[in-house]
């Protein structure tokens, strides 16, 4: 039976950073020169991510998705997917990428037991990918969304969308998602972790999505469905299904069911959470299963975060973490606490 927090929403979803490192600096997440990386002996080991796995599945959880920073620079990661793949109450086995090593390692994914892959693109275009990135690797991204589709089918493409930087391509980014049999997912851009450089002015609104969308294809109608989903999905007139993913302006709080795990065993039950619950400690100092799940119970139960609708309340709103307090805390990074 799921265990419910003070909102009466379940624990059934986890998100699980595998680590905080990644091999591209994308604007809205990693603007900065250099970072503090967590120290590689706090890194879980694959048998404890496994073990503390077991323990989320035992109260309920039957969504898994890996994340990173990026999850596919993680040594082995196969051997940790055929883990949780064997997990009985696992429904849904998923990751998200840049999609820079995806083209190599898709098979190998594939045939360790992962349901779903979720690649970010926010651009076609190779200079403006160079710019938002810090890489020269969109030809790399594409070859490994391809993959993935053939492989997998259903792949999800997420575009963080930021005014006068890419809010001109939803068309071209909509036809490219139709040519790759993919499911295009528009986020608006979030005050959180890393993006240091954040204004509400460079948010572009899900109702400006929509109305952009509209003027070039027609009447768009919503998908009417009962989803704890971060997001509302929308249909074109010729079929086509695309989600939007709106934070910022119209959270969804009150229907959150996720938490994340860090890599290095911290616990945050909201993207806004400025502190987790340490679950590696007690794992290593050797807490029985047992008293470790009652931990994770009771922490849940207590639960009442809605950071995203305390953040729109604001009349004054600046990002999220001053550049300070993330340099003396990596934890509060979104590359950490796996997005």
């Amino acid at each position: 039976m799921p265990v419910f927090d003070t909102l009466q929403r379940p624990l059934t979803n986890l998100r699980l950073s595998v680590t905080d490192r990644c091999n591209i600096r994308c604007q809205y997440c990693m603007p900065e020169k250099d970072y503090v990386w967590l120290p590689k002996e706090d890194i879980l080991h694959f048998e404890e991510i496994s073990r503390l796995v077991e323990m989320f599945v035992r109260i309920g959880v039957t969504k898994v998705r890996l994340t990173g920073g990026e999850p596919l620079l993680r040594r082995d990661l196969p051997d940790l997917i055929q883990m949780l793949a064997a997990k009985r109450g696992i429904n849904d086995l998923a990751l998200t990428t840049n999609g820079v090593l995806l083209a190599d390692q898709a098979e190998a994914l594939h045939a360790a037991g992962l349901h779903r892959v979720t690649v970010s693109l926010d651009t076609l275009r190779p200079e403006r990918f160079e710019a938002l990135t810090r890489s020269t690797a969109l030809s790399q991204v594409c070859k490994g969304i391809e993959e993935a589709s053939r492989l997998f089918g259903g792949v999800k493409l997420d575009t963080v969308v930021l005014r006068g930087v890419n809010d001109d391509e939803l068309v071209p980014l909509v036809e490219y998602a139709k040519s790759v049999s993919a499911e295009l997912r528009f986020i608006e851009y979030m005050d959180v972790g890393g993006a240091t450089q954040w204004s509400m002015a460079l948010v572009y609104s899900r109702h400006e999505i929509l109305e952009t969308l509209q003027r070039h294809y027609g009447a768009i109608e919503q998908v009417v469905e009962r989803t704890s989903a971060p997001a509302d999905r929308f249909r074109l007139p010729d079929g086509t299904v695309f989600g939007v993913i709106s934070s910022t302006t119209e959270p969804f709080c009150r229907d959150c069911d996720r938490s994340r795990l860090t890599a290095d065993g911290l616990w945050y039950l909201c993207l806004y959470a400025a502190q987790g619950t340490d679950l590696r400690g007690p794992l290593r100092a050797g807490t029985p299963d047992n008293e470790l799940q009652d931990l994770i119970v009771s922490r849940w139960k207590g639960r009442d975060d809605r950071g995203a609708e305390m953040r729109i309340a604001l009349r004054n709103r600046a990002p999220f973490i001053p550049l300070k307090a993330l340099k003396s805390d990596p934890h509060l990074e979104m590359h950490t606490r796996g997005g």
